[in-house]
């Protein structure tokens, strides 16, 4: 059985930017940054973490992703909702 879902948000020099880390592989490969449903096609977390009011745009690199906030988003809401997002994804399978 694979360890629960770990998610820690951190503050980067982007006040409008928040890196989230994930005890799990989030993206292999070169470092991706999405910023439209149509760029998201074919990756499901992107999809999901879009979809969330306030996500503007995400940076995806191994184990965790960066994203970045609408002008205006609130990050004592948003933290919540991408945090409760990520691990629901994961806990679908």
């Amino acid at each position: 059985m694979a360890d629960p879902v770990q998610v820690r948000a951190e503050a980067t020099p982007n006040p409008n930017s928040m890196k989230f880390t994930v005890n799990r592989e989030l993206w292999a490969g070169r470092a991706r940054t999405v910023s439209s449903q149509d760029e998201a096609l074919g990756l499901p977390l992107a999809v999901r973490l879009l979809a969330v009011p306030g996500v503007r745009s995400l940076f995806f690199l191994r184990d965790f992703v960066t994203v970045t906030r609408d002008p205006g988003a609130n990050w004592e809401a948003l933290v919540p909702a991408v945090i409760a997002t990520i691990e629901a994804h994961y806990a679908e399978g």
